[in-house]
């Protein structure tokens, strides 16, 4: 495990001393765990290695340590096992995480609301189920009598709501200013995007305040980490 380069990365990305011997233990951790399983290098470890170390661990435990992995490839250049410890993690916090009701996405017709009920689709997690691709979402609106655009509106404000933090209101704020999707909330410098937001709101008079300079770090960077669920 290269200590000191990844702890001058995860410095210069701002990361405080003491969260970075944190990430640097748990990355401790699992190479302990992949030369105690067959004498495997961080550096040749395969996806299925991470899975049977986020499997070997409780719940709260592999959130923590799948996200320093996630950092550490990251900091390789290994995008697509970084990718993996992301996808995990996102994984086992869905499991925790109460995904929010169709309802409570502002302005939105509740009539339609209620025939999405008729279908067993409730929440944002079962509309991303159900409205994953363009076939889904043509399939939905013909048997629902929705039309498809309405359709591709709650698909994309409940593929917001996956955002640590972002809810009904929050996805409707991102949604109405034009930024409808993870890869385009991605695209934004953090502070740029809180300025874009506070204008926005007091030229629409949105009803809701803009993400604090902190809050809208986290979003961008979970934004770029989450996997991609759904097809344009």
């Amino acid at each position: 495990m290269d200590r000191l380069g990844f702890s001058r990365a995860l410095a210069k990305s701002g990361k405080k001393e003491h969260v970075i011997a944190e990430l640097v233990n748990q990355v401790q951790l699992f190479e302990n765990f992949l030369t105690n399983k067959q004498s495997v290098s961080l550096e040749n470890a395969s996806a299925l290695d991470i899975l049977e170390y986020t499997e070997s661990m409780n719940l709260a435990a592999s959130k923590n340590n799948l996200r320093a992995i996630a950092l550490y490839y990251h900091f390789l250049g290994n995008i697509p096992l970084a990718q993996t410890a992301s996808r995990l993690r996102e994984q086992r916090i869905a499991g925790t995480r109460k995904a929010p009701n169709l309802g409570e996405f502002r302005g939105f017709d509740p009539e339609a609301i209620n025939r999405l009920k008729m279908y067993g689709i409730r929440d944002a997690e079962q509309m991303l189920q159900a409205g994953s691709n363009p076939a889904h979402r043509k399939k939905l609106s013909t048997g629902s009598g929705i039309e498809e655009e309405d359709i591709l509106e709650l698909v994309k404000l409940s593929d917001l709501a996956r955002i640590p933090g972002v809810k009904g209101i929050r996805a409707r704020l991102y949604y109405d200013a034009g930024i409808d999707t993870l890869d385009k909330l991605a695209g934004w410098e953090p502070e740029a995007l809180r300025l874009y937001l506070v204008e926005f709101i007091e030229k629409t008079g949105f009803e809701g305040a803009a993400p604090l300079p902190k809050e809208v770090v986290n979003t961008v960077n979970d934004a770029k980490r989450l996997p991609r669920l759904v097809e344009y």
